[in-house]
């Protein structure tokens, strides 16, 4: 039996509520980027493809150092924000979001650029011969037909920030209610050797991927 603190519970807390945000922009932005990718103009496809894919080769670390630089109040987005009187993104729940979408895009535009391939345009042009809109083609059409690259997209993409470290301490640090997520809960607590929490909390996030991804294989199974 799991026997969480009310810090536990609330990098809990905060990690579903990061992997929920990250994965419902992300299943956004995904959508028409790798629609692009599965039909758009193959001559631009290679380089797009390898910036979108780089999240999957860099370590944490590396996408996490160049993030703390472009979110720096002294430049890039960070400088903007601050001549703009807006908070910064360092150190902050929002700046997380930020870098997990970034993080975990591969993951979502991955299975939906395969989805679509494999669904092709044709149901979507003899949809717009009987006259539906773009709208009613993709609630009505688009949607039913790739519901499976929308659900791998997003169990992916949730079960990928679930397990964020690297990154997250880079630009996030270890701010309770802020950015402390359970990664770098986990983290805190192996420093300080208490290594009971530290089990449970790792033990936590097992079986919460766990349960992900069996339900995902198994649906996908029951499918085929």
């Amino acid at each position: 039996m799991l026997q969480l603190s009310p810090a536990d519970w609330q990098a809990l807390w905060l990690t579903l509520k990061l992997c929920a945000v990250t994965t419902l922009l992300l299943l956004l932005i995904a959508t028409p980027l790798a629609w692009w990718l599965a039909f758009g103009k193959q001559k631009r496809h290679s380089l797009v493809e390898a910036v979108v894919t780089l999240p999957l080769v860099l370590p944490p670390t590396v996408l996490g150092f160049y993030l703390l630089l472009l979110f720096s109040p002294q430049q890039g987005i960070g400088l903007w924000l601050s001549s703009l009187g807006l908070p910064p993104l360092l150190f902050s729940f929002e700046g997380l979001v930020l870098g997990s979408v970034i993080y975990s895009l591969p993951f979502a535009v991955q299975p939906l650029k395969q989805c679509f391939r494999t669904v092709g345009k044709q149901p979507l042009e003899t949809a717009a011969l009987l006259g539906a809109g773009r709208f009613d083609r993709f609630v009505h059409v688009l949607l039913p037909l790739t519901r499976p690259g929308f659900i791998a997209a997003a169990s992916l993409t949730f079960a990928h920030t679930l397990g964020e470290f690297g990154m997250i301490m880079m630009i996030g640090g270890s701010i309770a209610g802020e950015t402390k997520v359970l990664s770098v809960l986990i983290y805190d607590h192996t420093e300080a050797m208490n290594y009971g929490a530290a089990h449970q909390l790792s033990l936590l996030i097992v079986l919460m991927s766990m349960v992900l991804l069996f339900g995902l294989n198994r649906w996908q199974q029951e499918r085929r």
